[in-house]
C-alpha cells in the first residue's frame, strides 16, 4: 500500500541540494542515518544506473557474462561510479562490492558498519532485456541494513529506505511515495513473488505447504520491493544468494512496516557472506 509523499521525503531531487561539506560532515560525525544521507545515496544509485543504460541499449545477442561484453562493461562502470562516490563521501567506512575485492572474514569481523554494493543485480534480466535488473546499495550497521537503495534504471523506478525513516518509492514524473506492508493474515491465500530465473524443487515443495492465490515472477532485488509496497505477500528463496544481493531490498522491506520494522530472517557480515534459504514477508 502506498501513500502520497510528504515534503520531508528524501528523494533524488532533494539530493541535488546537498552540498559536499554538509555530506562529509555527516559522514565524519557518524550521522549517516538521515534524510540527507539517504537522498545522497539515491543520487549515487541513479548515477550508476545512468552508467549502465548505454550498455543495456546494445543488443549484442550475448546470453552469458563474458569479458568485454556489454554486461561486463556495465557492471564495471556502475561499480566504479558507486565505489568512488562512497569512498569520497565516507572514507572511513569500508566498501564491499560484488565486483571488487572481498576482504577476508578475519578483517571484516571488527567492522561495525560497512557498505554493501551490487552494481548490477539481475544479470539474466539484463541479458534477456526485460528491465528487471537493479542497482543495489546498502549501509550495514551492527549486523543490519540501515540505509538501502534499489534502483531499476530501465524503468526509472527507485525504492529506498532508512532505519526509522520509512520506505519510499519514486517513479518518473511523480513525487516520492511512502510504501507500507503488513504480514499476511494466518491462513490467507498468499501472493508469492518468486525468482524469474532461478526455479527450484525446494520452492515447489514449500509452495505446496501454503495456500497460494497467485505467483508473480520477478528478477533481482525487485522481489523485496514488491513485498514492501504490498504488491506481494511473501518472497521465498531456496538457493544461494549473497549478502550484496539482498541488503538494499531487505532494508526497504524492513522499513515498510506500519507500526515498526518488519521482521527479517536475514543477517549480515557472515564469514562467507552467503545467505541460506529464506522467506521474507511472514
Amino acid at each position: 500500500m502506498a501513500e502520497a509523499g510528504s515534503l520531508s521525503a528524501p528523494s533524488a531531487r532533494s539530493a541535488s541540494t546537498l552540498t559536499e561539506p554538509d555530506a562529509l560532515a555527516g559522514a565524519r560525525d557518524g550521522a549517516l542515518i538521515s534524510d540527507e544521507s539517504l537522498a545522497r545515496l539515491v543520487r549515487i544509485a541513479r548515477h550508476a544506473g545512468a552508467a549502465i543504460m548505454p550498455y543495456y541499449r546494445i543488443d549484442s545477442g550475448a546470453r552469458a557474462k563474458s569479458d568485454g561484453s556489454p554486461l561486463t562493461l556495465a557492471d564495471e562502470a556502475a561499480h566504479h561510479v558507486i565505489v568512488d562516490a562512497l569512498r569520497a563521501w565516507t572514507p572511513d567506512v569500508p566498501v564491499v562490492s560484488e565486483e571488487g575485492e572481498i576482504p577476508d572474514a578475519s578483517v571484516r569481523q571488527s567492522w561495525r558498519r560497512f557498505w554493501l554494493v551490487d552494481p548490477l543485480d539481475g544479470t539474466k534480466e539484463f541479458l534477456h532485456r526485460n528491465g528487471d535488473f537493479t542497482v543495489n546499495v546498502a549501509l550495514v550497521e551492527d549486523g543490519e541494513p540501515v540505509l538501502g537503495v534499489v534502483y531499476a534504471p530501465a524503468i526509472d523506478r527507485c525504492w529506498y529506505a532508512g532505519k526509522s525513516l520509512g520506505a519510499w518509492v519514486e517513479a518518473p514524473d511523480a513525487p516520492p511515495t511512502r510504501v507500507h506492508s503488513t504480514p499476511p493474515a494466518e491462513g490467507a491465500p498468499l501472493v508469492v513473488v518468486e525468482s524469474r530465473s532461478h526455479p527450484s524443487e525446494a520452492l515447489e515443495r514449500w509452495l505446496a505447504t501454503v495456500p497460494v492465490a497467485r505467483r508473480v515472477p520477478a528478477g533481482s532485488s525487485l522481489k523485496f520491493c514488491l513485498v514492501a509496497e504490498g504488491t506481494a505477500d511473501v518472497y521465498p528463496r531456496f538457493g544461494p544468494t549473497m549478502e550484496w544481493d539482498v541488503a538494499a531490498g531487505d532494508c526497504v522491506f524492513r522499513e515498510s512496516g506500519i507500526d515498526g520494522p518488519r521482521r527479517s530472517p536475514l543477517t549480515y557480515n557472515k564469514p562467507d557472506l552467503r545467505n541460506g534459504d529464506f522467506v521474507v514477508g511472514l
